[in-house]
């Protein structure tokens, strides 16, 4: 029968957003995954992008549920007449790299940083992520769908595989990006700590640390899933990263999440540095020129003065992307970020006649480098190069089991009307306990600044039932308290 994938939503509650397909593990039976997967590549048909026979890739993190996905995602690729290539368990942004050089379209099975009960399915095109343009055509899409092909708990009847043996090309071809860029021993003499937890990409980065030079100390490593998020670092993990620097005498700490798009970097003292200010220093050791970032991130970007252009966004990465493709167009070199501190680089960079190709999707392993070859550049440690940015420090938390419905109500109505009716709103609800308002941004939930200049953002996610706030303050205390008060006033709402 035909059918389309809004029927599919409308039948089972799961949606295409902005990171594709997520769920909890057992909504995402093998009909949903094989159907979605479906609809992306019949989009990909309807729009030109790709022809039967054609190879798509696919990949997946170590979440338990993960081969399952896979194979599901492969059964769609091969009734859709295409071929499979399997990539393994390799980083999202290594997957989407690997598309890119070979011309193929690619899938990524992950849930990213959110909790081993959930996972989800991300689609590239072959030279980029999906934006928020080919959504509308991924979800109206009709697909063929055999409902004879699954029993009556929508697993397939038959246990056929289809997925074939793995390759490493696509590990290989990720490896290659960094070490045809950096220099040869350009980690030489740093004693880096990797923490590896449950990340997909921990193998691989070790790897190109230990060939650039780097002395690696593999540390925590996990094979039960540890959901990381680099936007909210617990008080556990900090007081880990200053005790395993103190214990190992590292220079610094790398890590990423669960599908390595995301980094996290402890300078000398173990200290986390803040994910949502990372990408400024990317951008000023890689040269860019125009900078694009989600409404969240740190102000910071604009208070450095080191780019010639700055653009901010709704918050995920296909709107920094779209952003940062209209953005070249000015003949600018055009790289973005996100507050979990992922980088994107729309333009190709050269230096000393070695090249860093364009990368379209959140990549994690560029920011610790390039960071670390900035310190080297101008002779300072990470921590000395923190202590340079203005002093805006930011913190983010979330009351979890918040229904999404009643959040995107409270923001839909603190947001009606004109910047006066906003503003005594908002004063209302806040109980002026940050003080006078004098600035709304609506771009995606509610950006408040008040007359201190501190900034309270209240957004609820897309992904999770959580209610999200960003602050930012002067100082780290300030920025905590906050984030603290902001949770009270979220569960007051409830």
């Amino acid at each position: 029968m035909k059918i389309s994938l809004k029927e599919i939503k409308a039948k089972t509650g799961i949606g295409f957003g902005t990171s594709g397909v997520r769920a909890k593990v057992e909504e995402l039976t093998d009909n949903v995954c094989y159907s979605y997967s479906k609809g992306f590549l019949q989009y990909l048909f309807n729009e030109g992008l790709i022809e039967k026979g054609e190879s798509v890739a696919i990949a997946g993190d170590y979440r338990k549920s993960t081969p399952r996905i896979m194979e599901a995602v492969a059964r769609a690729v091969k009734d859709m007449e295409m071929s499979i290539v399997n990539c393994g368990f390799v980083p999202s942004p290594a997957i989407s790299y690997y598309g890119n050089k070979k011309g193929m379209a690619s899938i990524m099975v992950t849930g990213s940083h959110i909790p081993d009960d959930r996972n989800g399915i991300k689609y590239n095109l072959k030279d980029r992520e999906i934006l928020k343009s080919d959504e509308a055509g991924i979800t109206g899409a009709e697909i063929e769908l055999d409902e004879s092909l699954f029993d009556g708990d929508g697993y397939f009847i038959s246990k056929e595989r289809v997925l074939p043996e793995a390759i490493s090309e696509a590990r290989e071809i990720y490896k290659e990006r960094y070490l045809n860029f950096f220099p040869e021993g350009f980690l030489r003499g740093r004693k880096i700590g990797l923490y590896q937890h449950s990340a997909v990409g921990r193998e691989v980065i070790a790897e190109i640390l230990e060939s650039l030079g780097a002395e690696v100390v593999s540390i925590d490593k996990s094979e039960v899933f540890v959901p990381v998020d680099t936007e909210v670092i617990s008080e556990e993990l900090r007081d880990k990263g200053r005790e395993w620097s103190k214990e190992y005498g590292l220079d610094c700490i790398i890590s990423t999440d669960g599908d390595s798009d995301r980094p996290l970097l402890a300078d000398e003292k173990g200290e986390w540095l803040r994910a949502d200010t990372l990408g400024i220093w990317v951008g000023k050791f890689l040269g860019i020129e125009g900078m694009v970032a989600p409404v969240s991130c740190n102000t910071a970007l604009e208070k450095s003065k080191f780019f010639k252009k700055v653009v901010r966004t709704k918050i995920g990465s296909p709107y920094v992307l779209g952003a940062m493709m209209e953005m070249e167009k000015e003949a600018l070199i055009v790289g973005g970020y996100e507050a979990n501190g992922g980088f994107l680089l729309q333009s190709k960079i050269v230096k000393e006649g070695k090249e860093l190709e364009a990368l379209k999707t959140r990549d994690a392993l560029i920011v610790p480098l390039a960071i670390i070859g900035l310190a080297k550049r101008e002779g300072k440690s990470i921590e000395e190069l923190a202590e340079e940015l203005p002093k805006r420090f930011t913190q983010s938390d979330s009351v979890k089991g918040f229904p999404t419905e009643k959040a995107l109500e409270i923001i839909s109505r603190l947001s009606e009307g004109g910047f006066e009716e906003q503003k005594k709103k908002i004063e209302e609800i806040t109980m002026m306990k940050f003080g006078e308002v004098i600035g709304i941004n609506t771009i995606d939930g509610l950006r408040v600044t008040f007359e201190s200049d501190r900034v309270v953002h209240f957004r609820p996610s897309m992904n999770a039932p959580e209610f999200r706030n960003y602050v930012e303050a002067e100082s780290v205390e300030e920025a905590t308290k906050l984030a603290s008060i902001s949770n009270e006033m979220i569960r007051s709402w409830m």
